[in-house]
């Protein structure tokens, strides 16, 4: 257990400890999360809800209602972290009964359903079941609402006793549909919160690719669409209209971002690290990048050739000089974490890319639809790059205000616990 851990662990039992001297229960919050593994983003909602949980409500208990694909590594790795962590899983009958008897107690103990970051209302028909078979209160925190994710989510969420919105976008959305719940607004997505740690596999391989503290950034990118149909776990067939847009559109996204890797390591000292946030992005990342760089260039990027989990990424990150490309949790993970970081989107991913906006740091998004704004993506790599103070302060600045609105959140929140 490393010091930030025990301290988190002292600190809540401490807590525990004087509310049973006084003969008071402990709030009891369930928490609805974990949606799926084979993305390094989607793994991080869970941990930083739960961080923001223990910081700002230690007196509460909290359990983890999560997904069926929940693997044992990534369960094992969020144990370290909060190792007195009970998870359940399963669903609620149409009947109100619960598919099991770990999940049936847990509904039975906790005052509160929390649905926790995603890119919709993920568990809308569990959170329904809840407040219907239970009457107890929910909320939602950090969610984006009407992507091609959503559905009808209107009435559950009108039966929300809060519901934050990670993106300005998806507020003012619900807001126009008549969603109305006693408190709706902006609300960061949970994963800026994500303190995970594996320290010494993060330096075991920095050293082993010649990448030093502060001395690289990292590079991660996307296809159009996740092509799910390749993982083997998934057991999805091929989507032939999303590959072949995926494979119309892979070199004009990847041609500015491969632009701004050569531009770095020919103008600055820095080296590239090509690094997935989900388990598709190793292969595209060489196809797109690795394979496609000049033999000069190479010299100073390192391709990560395996998957990671969320811990040994949050290491890297942290140690790293900031982040760049297309996708959004690891830079979300980045500046909760006081790292640069700047995201390129694209219309076929839903509107979370416009938080960056809402938390200040809309010089640090561009839309590579937009070919205006594609034309800008290596100028802002390479003023990243060389202003790291500035940098550091303008992430530094989004950080906190991320860090007042979460508070924000875990306030309403607490407002509908037991006193």
């Amino acid at each position: 257990m490393n010091r930030r851990t025990f301290l988190h662990t002292a600190l809540a039992a401490s807590v525990a400890t004087a509310l049973h001297a006084q003969g008071k229960k402990p709030a009891r919050i369930l928490l609805r999360s974990s949606w799926q593994v084979v993305n390094i983003g989607d793994i991080a909602h869970t941990p930083g809800v739960l961080a923001l949980l223990e910081k700002h409500i230690p007196e509460a208990e909290v359990r983890l209602w999560a997904s069926a694909d929940l693997s044992e590594e990534v369960a094992a790795m969020e144990h370290k972290r909060f190792p007195k962590l009970k998870i359940v899983k399963g669903s609620i009958g149409a009947s109100g009964k619960a598919s099991n008897v770990d999940l049936a107690d847990a509904i039975s103990w906790a005052d509160l359903l929390l649905h926790g970051s995603g890119p919709s209302l993920v568990a809308a028909k569990d959170a329904a079941a809840f407040v219907k078979h239970t009457g107890k209160p929910f909320g939602v925190y950090g969610i984006t609402h009407g992507s091609f994710l959503s559905g009808d989510d209107k009435d559950i969420l009108n039966q929300a006793k809060f519901a934050f919105f990670r993106d300005s976008a998806s507020l003012e959305l619900a807001k126009k549909e008549g969603v109305k719940c006693p408190v709706m607004e902006f609300g960061p997505d949970g994963a800026f919160a994500c303190d995970l740690r594996n320290d010494a596999r993060a330096e075991a391989f920095l050293e082993a690719n010649g990448l030093e503290q502060g001395r690289f950034l990292c590079c991660l990118s996307r296809l159009r669409y996740t092509p799910y149909w390749t993982i083997p776990d998934k057991k999805r067939s091929l989507d032939s209209k999303r590959h072949a847009r995926n494979e119309a559109m892979k070199e004009h996204d990847h041609a500015p971002l491969r632009e701004a890797i050569i531009a770095l390591v020919r103008e600055t000292p820095l080296k590239v690290l090509l690094c997935p946030e989900d388990m598709t992005q190793m292969t595209v990342g060489k196809e797109m990048f690795w394979d496609k760089l000049p033999a000069d260039v190479k010299r100073r990027v390192v391709w990560r050739e395996k998957f990671w989990l969320t811990d040994e990424a949050m290491s890297t990150y942290v140690r790293s000089a900031g982040l760049f490309g297309s996708e959004m949790h690891s830079p979300i993970m980045a500046i909760g974490n006081g790292i640069p970081a700047i995201v390129c989107r694209f219309a076929e991913q839903t509107s979370k890319g416009i938080m960056w906006r809402d938390i200040g740091l809309g010089e640090w998004l561009f839309d590579l639809d937009n070919e205006n704004e594609l034309k800008e993506v290596v100028p802002a790599v390479l003023a990243m790059a060389k202003d790291p103070a500035g940098a550091k302060a303008k992430a530094a600045k989004a950080r906190e205000l991320v860090q007042q609105r979460q508070a924000a959140m875990t306030a309403a929140l607490k407002k509908n616990l037991p006193v």
